[in-house]
């Protein structure tokens, strides 16, 4: 079953074509890494995807929810607030960044929107909150704050947060990118975790070795396109010159 799937999606900022016709699906419980140069319009799909940002042209749909469609001039009509409400409580989103609210405790940070958005009672928000700093081996941390936490501590904390909300899709823009290298392994390995929960994941990545392995499909993207999409073999076996370019600096660990 189709959880999510873009059509035609166009975006541009001023006369910079960001992404140019692009068209993907994402599968129920399916796990797709997205790569590419940087510039290649990676993080703006995404967050067209999360409604960050608005598409110019192009469909968004969600499950048998449409969120975005063209009317008879070709732009981009997005949906009533019920709709985007709905939407909303389908997905997750880990930012580069970790985007932690620096007065709240860890526990805070991650149960704040079940208790606000989805109104979940607070001790069942707690518990769960609980469970989930327990799966990123942060339960005795639950009282600490944000600056006492390092950098990979406060990204497991962020995707806590993003699970809370229990959604069937959990997008990831470049989820190491901000972190020393040495912790980058620590949040990689929650990441793989995750597939236990049989959730969908849509990962920005430049870490390859990660996208090989952890991946139904890896979508290949470059100057706003998608230039190949297939099944990791496919695409890190690819003959393709543009794909073939990218990964030859990756050699060494791929």
């Amino acid at each position: 079953m189709k959880l999510l799937e873009l059509k035609n999606v166009k975006k541009s900022f001023g006369e910079m074509e960001v992404l140019r016709d692009i068209s993907l699906s994402v599968e129920d419980g399916e796990i797709v890494s997205i790569i590419g140069p940087s510039g290649s319009g990676k993080s703006t799909l995404l967050r067209c995807a999360t409604l960050l940002e608005t598409m110019d042209a192009g469909e968004l749909h969600y499950e048998d929810l449409t969120v975005c469609s063209n009317n008879e001039n070709g732009k981009a009509v997005y949906a009533g607030k019920e709709t985007l409400k709905k939407v909303k409580s389908v997905y997750g989103l880990v930012f580069q960044q970790f985007n932690l609210f620096p007065h709240w405790t860890v526990l805070q940070n991650v149960i704040d929107a079940a208790i606000h958005v989805q109104k979940l009672p607070k001790e069942e928000a707690r518990q769960r909150g609980m469970e989930l700093l327990g799966k990123m081996g942060l339960e005795d941390r639950a009282n600490a704050y944000p600056f006492q936490l390092s950098g990979g501590q406060q990204q497991r904390v962020a995707i806590a947060r993003a699970l809370a909300l229990n959604p069937k899709v959990l997008f990831f823009d470049e989820p190491t990118s901000a972190l020393d290298p040495e912790l980058t392994g620590e949040v990689l390995k929650v990441i793989r975790s995750l597939k236990d929960l049989h959730i969908a994941m849509v990962i920005v990545t430049h870490e390859m070795a990660f996208a090989r392995d952890i991946s139904d499909k890896v979508i290949f993207m470059a100057d706003g396109v998608i230039v190949e999409e297939g099944n990791p073999k496919q695409i890190f076996n690819s003959q393709n010159e543009r794909m073939q370019s990218f990964l030859g600096r990756y050699k060494d660990i791929l």
